[in-house]
């Protein structure tokens, strides 16, 4: 116990400490805890917290669904769990260093043999030679470089499990954004398709008021155009929809055609009202990437360890024993017995500098990975106050949107009753109506959108999905 107590303390380099949570007590200088619009009231809240299935707070059994295909069959997830397998399968082969290493080993050879080498003047012999050996040995490890060896690999193991975190955190938003996405596409297809209709009916009243000389032809003309433009933009609207689909059977892991698409509309798709408001102090200690390139600090400052006891002497001690015969039968005959005990040091005298610079270079890959860890941090925090900022900006606008719904609705309310009382024509309520979509259109861009910053929110924050261990 005080031989290995005493080997313990001399394990050199440093011991690796978690980097400091950032101080600062807030994301942004002003930070708004309630977004209120028409569609819903969203507030920040340290009650909430983020679940693991944090896209069913969207309510949605369509985008549940699509979720769980992606997580059960996407490509990237099985290569990354097969990268996760190797990492921790070349941790455990690191730890074999730990125990003494025991070989065993069996010889038969056939040999003529000439006197004539020793100087003796006498016929060759042909003889057989039977061998059956066994050595160990073991490294001490008195500098503590395997240690700091096996330490490094048991980061890397970690880093690559948090990398399959956020990839299971990225395609799940994927997912969910794409699902909106293709809901938005087909409401307003919807929308723009009820549009072409209603301009094609104020084509056919104008037409006849060209006949009847009470408009120009070019009203006609005009409407047409319009018609032209809001049909061209049908087919793209489809195609962006139709690419949506196709992604969403590539997260899924199937080809296109395997892929079949459910109905979904915006209106099926609930917006969250209360959303997980976590601390600055605690997003350093859940988002994947945010650990991943902790880990990969954490490696590389065990590497200095390895390469600083690459430059003091190894001790290794070492021992083998086996039976020599000429026949089978009396391969256990004491005669034949042979073993050999060893210790062995091996210290680095002159090695051109390769091993000074070598640690140079370890700690030069340490700072590396600090700045690096310190730019994940950075673009976290930037992240999480760009979702937070657009989520106050998304509710103005739905708010305004909303507000241009309202307005358009009313008009055309009031062209309805002025038409029944005879005062307003049939073609001043297709106008109105051609309005009204317009500024539902708006509307549901920006409804969309808003979900979209919701899911940006919960990505943010690191989701609440971890990788399985």
């Amino acid at each position: 116990m005080p031989c290995a107590a005493l080997i313990a303390s001399c394990m050199v380099g440093p011991d690796f400490s978690r980097p400091a949570a950032p101080a600062v007590d807030q994301y942004e200088k002003t930070e708004q805890q309630s977004f209120a619009a028409p569609g819903g009231t969203q507030m920040l809240t340290p009650d909430v917290g983020v679940r693991d299935d944090w896209w069913t707070a969207f309510g949605s059994t369509a985008i549940d669904a699509a979720v769980d295909q992606t997580l059960t069959g996407n490509a990237t997830l099985e290569g990354g769990e097969a990268a996760l397998r190797r990492s921790d399968d070349l941790l455990r082969a690191g730890a074999g260093i730990f125990y003494p290493q025991i070989d065993a080993g069996a010889d038969a050879t056939r040999q003529r043999y000439s006197p004539l080498r020793n100087g003796v003047a006498a016929p060759p012999t042909v003889f057989n030679l039977l061998t059956l050996s066994a050595t160990i040995s073991y490294t001490l490890d008195i500098w503590g470089g395997e240690r700091r060896e096996v330490e490094a690999l048991t980061a890397q193991t970690d880093a690559q499990r948090y990398a399959l975190a956020a990839t299971y955190l990225t395609l799940a938003a994927n997912v969910v954004n794409t699902m909106i996405a293709r809901a938005a596409y087909s409401d307003e297809i919807a929308a723009t398709k009820e549009m072409i209709g209603l301009v094609r009916e104020q084509i056919g009243i104008t037409e006849a008021q060209v006949t009847a000389g009470a408009s120009a032809w070019s009203a006609v003309l005009s409407l047409q155009n319009q018609m032209a433009t809001l049909e061209a933009s049908v087919p793209g609207l489809e195609q962006k929809r139709a690419e949506a689909e196709h992604l969403l059977a590539l997260l899924a892991g199937m080809y296109p055609v395997q892929w079949s698409a459910p109905a979904l509309s915006l209106q099926d798709i609930t917006l969250p009202g209360l959303l997980p408001r976590t601390l600055p102090s605690s997003l350093v200690r859940r988002r994947p990437d945010i650990l991943q390139a902790e880990a990969v600090l954490h490696a590389a400052s065990a590497n200095i360890g390895v390469a600083t006891a690459a430059m003091f002497p190894q001790i290794t001690l070492s021992a083998s024993g086996g039976l020599d015969s000429m026949v089978f039968s009396e391969l256990g005959n004491s005669a034949g017995q042979v073993w050999s005990l060893a210790a062995g040091l091996t210290a680095p005298v002159f090695h051109g500098g390769a091993l000074w610079f070598q640690r140079k270079a370890a700690i030069a890959e340490y700072q590396e990975s600090q700045a690096a860890y310190r730019e994940v941090v950075l673009a976290a925090f930037s992240q999480v106050a760009d979702t937070l900022r657009a989520l106050e900006h998304d509710a103005q606008i739905v708010e305004a949107q909303t507000r241009a719904v309202q307005s358009a609705a009313e008009a055309l309310r009031l062209l309805k009753v002025s038409y029944l009382a005879g005062t307003a024509g049939y073609l001043e309520i297709l106008i109105a109506d051609g309005q009204y979509h317009q500024a539902r259109i708006a509307w549901l861009q920006a409804s969309a959108q808003r979900l979209q910053d919701t899911v940006a929110l919960y990505a943010a924050l690191g989701g609440g999905l971890a990788a399985p261990s």
